[in-house]
């Protein structure tokens, strides 16, 4: 019988766990899989549990209950590892699932989970440090710190941080040095995307692929309020890379440099990661359970199918 470490973050997302890791046990158990569930008790300590059970070779799949921070976690100690990760989105933004086209409703999730399908997913490193989605600087990283200040989750809350930076946020310089180019710019934030989005089917990358090899370096510009706030609209409709106040990259490495400052990886803040920043993506380096012949979400083909998908898995709608 496969054996499978079910990772569950209490405090993740906006709604309670109780019960979740037992009910997760139970659907998998009746699928024909054990599960030993471990239940965190702080920052590292998915990635402590799951590295000691990788080096073990304890598990068939490791799953991570829980957002875009805990799936970081998880996967973290999971690079090139023989076993696949599989992510059960129980969030606020539930990103890296949403790009994979998993259901953001937990139970649903684990079809794809019982199918066995995996696929050889892309991570890129900052500084020697994973990420998963995305790594930010400027105004989007200086919005997940206030964020988490303000200690309440949900979509509600980001949009308040969100307009309270906006207010006060200035541009910032960066030389961005590619293989093939070097840019010198004055940016409202610089986004490096291995996934298409920030989570919430916000597309920073509308057009990223977890499996290309490369990364998509967004560059946005800061102009009047209106303007600059219409990017949020071309955000939430995929439609961002045809603003003219967007830039885009695709390219496999890349060295940022840039004054210190602000920086998140995959939404969750990490202060200064310091002014020389040198980025590259791991081809192939995640294995990553996947639902079988199912496409990554397009969102310029046809957004308000993708967001009736997205509301019938939140309302369970079957």
């Amino acid at each position: 019988m496969p054996r499978h470490l079910l990772i569950v973050n209490p405090i993740s997302g906006t709604h309670s766990k109780r019960g979740l890791a037992e009910r997760i046990s139970a659907r998998l158990a009746k699928a024909g899989i054990d599960v030993d569930t471990y239940v965190t008790a702080g920052p590292g300590d998915a990635t402590r549990r799951v590295r000691e059970a990788v080096d073990a070779r304890e598990y068939d799949a490791v799953l991570a209950c829980g957002g875009d921070g805990t799936v970081n976690e998880v996967a973290r100690a999971m690079s090139h590892a023989p076993i696949p990760i599989g992510i059960i989105p129980s969030g606020s933004g539930n990103g890296l699932a949403r790009h994979i086209v998993i259901p953001v409703d937990p139970m649903r999730a684990l079809d794809a989970i019982i199918a066995g399908e995996v696929r050889e997913c892309d991570y890129a490193t900052v500084n020697g440090r994973e990420f998963f989605c995305t790594f930010g600087m400027g105004f989007d990283a200086a919005v997940s710190d206030r964020f988490a200040a303000s200690g309440k989750r949900g979509r509600m809350s980001y949009v308040r941080s969100t307009i309270v930076e906006f207010t006060r946020y200035r541009p910032v310089h960066y030389v961005i040095e590619t293989p093939d180019v070097t840019l010198h710019r004055d940016a409202f934030l610089v986004a490096v995307c291995n996934a298409s989005q920030y989570g919430n089917n916000a597309f920073i990358a509308p057009y990223a692929s977890i499996t290309d090899g490369l990364l998509d370096v967004v560059i946005v510009h800061k102009a009047d309020a209106l303007r600059t706030m219409l990017l949020g609209v071309d955000m939430m409709t995929g439609l961002l890379g045809h603003n003219r106040l967007v830039e885009t990259l695709r390219v496999p490495r890349l060295t940022i440099k840039r004054d210190p400052g602000p920086a998140h990886i995959d939404g969750e803040p990490v202060g200064d990661l310091g002014a020389h920043l040198d980025v590259e993506c791991v081809h192939g380096g995640l294995k990553i359970f996947v639902e079988k012949d199912k496409a990554p979400f397009r969102p310029i083909v046809s957004p308000l199918e993708y967001y009736i998908g997205s509301m019938s898995d939140t309302l369970h709608i079957k």
